[in-house]
């Protein structure tokens, strides 16, 4: 059974007792000494793993033996999932989407499934130490789905001369105390 537990960050969640990769990976430094993964990175992978959790998208591994309820209720198919679920797994489906179909299983196999880099390696056949640049390109990809880059402010524009004003009462509006 996977217990979740809040992070120190607000809305970020994470797996009880156990480090992911993820946390491996944003704890290792490039020669320079910076980080090896841009925190925008670390909480785009973060976020993913989230929604992956709030939409119960992981795969059952154990056949429930508690009697399930009712499927369906006075006529109609009952929902299996809440809305907030559904709404969480619409999520996980755009942001791979933005990813794109070359990095979105890295992405969900790294962040989601909690493999680890030479699983990811081995699994696709990929040379060593390669993963990590694959993951690292996915998750900034992520991170721009995320939090896009805000747009310059638009240059007010009019149609009017330059010295046009428009009239109050074109409004509706009195002007000069006339009713």
């Amino acid at each position: 059974m996977v217990e979740i537990k809040q992070s120190k960050r607000p809305g970020a969640v994470r797996r009880k007792g156990s480090c992911s990769p993820l946390e491996l990976l944003a704890k290792q430094k490039l020669v320079d000494g910076s980080p090896f993964l841009p925190v925008e990175a670390v909480s785009a992978g973060e976020r993913l793993f989230a929604d992956f959790m709030r939409g119960q998208m992981q795969p059952r591994v154990t056949a429930s033996l508690t009697p399930r309820l009712e499927t369906r209720v006075k006529g109609h198919q009952a929902d299996s999932a809440s809305d907030c679920a559904l709404d969480a797994r619409q999520r996980v489906r755009q942001a791979l989407r933005a990813v794109g179909p070359e990095l979105a299983d890295v992405a969900l196999d790294f962040c989601c499934f909690m493999k680890g880099l030479e699983l990811i390696e081995r699994e696709r056949q990929w040379p060593v130490r390669s993963a990590k640049l694959m993951v690292r390109t996915a998750l900034l990809a992520l991170a721009r789905h995320y939090a896009p880059s805000v747009p310059q402010k638009a240059q007010l524009r009019q149609w009017g001369d330059q010295d046009f004003r428009p009239l109050a009462r074109a409004f509706g509006i009195p002007s000069d105390g006339q009713s």
